[in-house]
């Protein structure tokens, strides 16, 4: 399958937590780094996502925002 998003980060999932629609997955990506994506539950279903497994992260966003 080929993506246009070129932010891809390896990682494995350290927690899925249900909602009531979204799910919350934190996935580990190496050097203390832990992202955090909510995704709805059909999705989390859908890719039988569980902790421990290997996945990509991909990012695409036509904003990014920092604050401090």
């Amino acid at each position: 399958m080929k993506i246009s998003a070129r932010n891809q980060l390896a990682g494995t999932v350290l927690s899925v937590t249900p909602g009531a629609v979204n799910g919350t997955v934190k996935v580990d990506i190496g050097g203390g780094n832990i992202i955090t994506s909510s995704i709805t539950e059909e999705a989390i279903a859908d890719l039988g996502l569980a902790a421990g497994d290997r996945v990509t992260v991909l990012i695409k966003a036509s904003d990014v925002l920092i604050g401090k």
